[in-house]
């Protein structure tokens, strides 16, 4: 191997570890790569680029002295920590390829990814802590990997300093890793090897491996860091998502610390242990760039300006919003109160697949206008089309339909895991030659971008991207529950939430004992977070003839648009609509009294 940190492109190979460690350890090893804000308020802990090389070395080794190699696939299944980068950066020093499962996810829905995915192995803690709550991760890792054969060792960290279960396959992650050598020479990869896969939720019920490759991902999430939110050298970069989302692949790990940044690690809720928190962060850590979710301002917001105006915030210079459209109210919220009117607001549109940002108010010429909530300008070599209902480019300003990107980007994911088909599928069928990305979007008299949602069965609750099928799915378990129909319906902080409609067996009386029910399973096999807000029983759900039920009708019902039903000429029966209206009209009255 040649001397020195590898280059891009260095015959065609690189290793992204080594853009992210080695190429800064040689210029400032002890300049700080992370800054680990822990759960319990003012414990941040300082790892610089040295420090985090010889924690990645190390976990890299442990994993080659168990067997892994190139190509074997790993979970991570872990809360934000230096520990956690370390194992997805230890992964690709190897040369394997990290499947990060957010650490809220229950065992079933664990299970389920690493039995798609293949996993050799899986690397958790103990116990993790959020919001001074623990969270019982290695239990939750045992349920999962009982029915995986696939897996053959569980690397434990400690959060806690409580004991757990250790069985034949565990094996304690510290301690392995003090006997480990702090040296270990990067694996050559090619750039279109796989770097990670992510799971996202589909339109049909089960999630999909969205596979990112090694050199376009990573040039694409370090410019866009750089260019979007005008990072400098010296700058500390607060992106407060977890690391089991895109955001925080793209703009906590691997593009801050490829541009060699000084990148925050936020393990805990906006709210603990008071809503000033996220305030009282920026100031003691003096950020520059915070980048968060648009439900998250909503919910502060409703606790007033005081908490924020508490805290010092004149480090601060860029805002950004992501993982949905964020309403006017937040954004200016959040632009004149926590901004002060003085910090640029950038609005970021982009998904799982597309691996880093591709539309917003910056880069721009200097000083050029930003419109709120609007994500207004692609990013380099971003090409955004309309399309209509026909499949034809829609021309000029001032229109709405389908958001395409009509060329490639080095981003762009390259398939979904073991099924190349459904990639095809899902991205490139409805409009060919085009990417959809299953938005809708306007484009205004001045030519700029505004997202409208999602215009399949997706809803996106708390910035969590979730298909209705998937709940569904998870309640149609229930025996005493036939059929289920779900959509999404406007909420005041989550953004949007689920609101359930069920068929019961018997007309019994027991129903709110069965919706209990149904809210445990759907916690218990996708997440909390996916629990439906509103369930209704209703006699029968809104079918056509042929029996696709009519979720159209459904949504038209709760957002109370049902003076404009649309066609109902397709339906099976008609009638069955005022049914539902009637139960719906109960339901409200019952619910508000």
């Amino acid at each position: 191997a040649p001397a020195g940190p590898a280059r891009w492109f260095l015959g065609g190979r690189l290793n992204v570890s080594v853009n992210c460690l080695d190429q800064h350890v040689e210029k400032s090893p002890n300049r700080v790569a992370l800054i680990w804000e822990r759960d319990e308020p003012g414990t941040a802990v300082h790892v610089t680029y040295r420090e985090l090389l010889d924690l990645t070395c190390r976990l890299a080794n442990t994993l080659k002295k168990y067997g892994i190699q190139k190509g074997d696939r790993v979970a991570i299944y872990m809360s934000v920590s230096p520990l956690s980068v370390a194992a997805m950066l230890a992964c690709a020093r190897i040369g394997a390829v990290h499947t990060v499962v957010f650490a809220g996810f229950s065992a079933e829905s664990l299970a389920g990814r690493i039995l798609d995915s293949g996993c050799k192995a899986i690397i958790t803690y103990n116990q993790g802590v959020r919001g001074g709550r623990t969270i019982e991760l290695k239990t939750t890792v045992d349920e999962a990997v009982k029915n995986c054969p696939s897996i053959k060792h569980v690397f434990v960290a400690q959060r806690t300093d409580n004991k757990v279960q250790m069985g034949d396959r565990d094996i304690s992650l510290e301690e392995e890793m003090s006997k480990a050598d702090s040296i270990c020479t990067p694996e050559s990869m090619d750039s279109e090897d796989m770097l990670f896969m992510l799971y996202t939720s589909g339109s049909t019920g089960k999630p999909k491996g969205i596979v990112h490759t090694q050199a376009g991902y990573l040039l694409y999430a370090a410019l866009t860091h750089k260019y979007v939110f005008d990072y400098q050298q010296g700058d500390v970069f607060g992106c407060v998502a977890d690391i089991g989302w895109i955001t925080g692949h793209s703009y906590v790990v691997y593009g801050p610390l490829c541009n060699g940044a000084t990148s925050v690690l936020f393990e805990s809720t906006p709210v603990y242990p008071d809503p000033g928190r996220y305030w009282e962060v920026v100031q003691r850590l003096k950020i520059n760039q915070f980048y968060g979710a648009p439900t998250a301002i909503r919910l502060l917001l409703n606790y007033g300006e005081e908490w924020v105006k508490k805290y010092d915030r004149s480090s601060l210079k860029v805002l950004g919003s992501v993982g949905e459209p964020i309403n006017k109210e937040a954004w200016q919220w959040f632009y004149q109160v926590v901004g002060e009117g003085r910090c640029t607001l950038v609005d970021t549109w982009w998904q799982t697949e597309t691996g880093g940002i591709c539309i917003a108010p910056r880069p721009s010429e200097e000083k050029a206008e930003i419109i709120p909530a609007m994500a207004m300008r692609p990013f380099f070599g971003i090409m955004p089309v309309l399309m209509d209902d026909n499949g034809e480019v829609i021309e000029g300003n001032d229109v709405s339909g389908a958001l395409c990107i009509a060329q490639p980007w080095p981003g762009m994911a390259r398939t979904i895991y073991g099924d190349h088909q459904r990639f095809i599928d899902a991205y490139f069928k409805a409009y060919p030659g085009y990417y959809f990305t299953g938005d809708g979007a306007y484009r205004s008299q001045k030519g700029y971008y505004q997202i409208t949602g999602r215009m399949d069965d997706i809803i996106n609750i708390s910035g969590h991207r979730l298909g209705t099928a998937e709940i569904e799915d998870a309640m149609a378990d229930h025996p005493e529950v036939p059929e289920t129909a779900v959509v999404g319906y406007p909420h005041r902080i989550k953004g949007e939430g689920a609101f359930a409609f069920i068929v019961l067996k018997e007309q019994t009386a027991h129903a709110d004992h069965i919706k209990e029910e149904l809210k445990t399973i759907v916690a218990s096999k996708i997440a909390k977070y996916a629990v439906p807000d509103h369930i209704l029983v209703v006699k029968r759900l809104p079918k056509t003839r042929s029996g696709k039920i009519m979720r159209r009708l459904l949504r038209k019902v709760v957002t109370e648009q049902s003076s404009n039903m649309g066609d109902v000429t397709t339906l099976d029966d008609p009638s069955v609509v005022k049914e539902i209206l009637d139960a719906y009209q109960k339901y409200k009255e019952k619910s508000s009294s």
